[in-house]
């Protein structure tokens, strides 16, 4: 079997690998040049070990609870009642400005006469 050979059966034995070419963080090129060098040895390939079991990619509940350890309720609570305060602000200025904008005409608009100036 020629190396070339030996390393794609190499590649088609560590799935993980394909994950780093599919990203696009290395190409077959950078892993074939590796596998030139280092062959099978495990210490050279490490780097790129990920876990690829599917069991693996479940969040584990301690971790769950170690990240809901960090998080400070009274914080989130905080900044969400300045947003809606905001909010409230915004709405108000903008059914107000409204609401007058309405409220000062007096009736029909018509231009004013070119003659007069400064209510004479």
């Amino acid at each position: 079997m020629s190396k070339k050979e030996e390393f794609k059966e190499f590649i088609r034995s560590k799935p993980e690998l394909v994950e780093y070419i599919k990203n696009k963080e290395m190409t077959f090129q950078s892993f074939y040049e590796i596998y030139d060098v280092y062959g099978t040895d495990e210490d050279a390939w490490k780097p790129y070990e990920r876990a690829s079991t599917p069991a693996s990619n479940i969040i584990n509940p301690g971790k769950i609870t170690d990240i809901m350890k960090n998080i400070n309720l009274d914080e989130i609570q905080k900044h969400i009642n300045t947003a809606q305060k905001a909010l409230g602000v915004v709405e108000d200025l903008t059914t107000k400005g409204t609401t007058n904008a309405i409220n000062n005409i007096k009736g029909p608009l018509s231009p004013r006469p070119l003659n007069k100036f400064f209510e004479d």
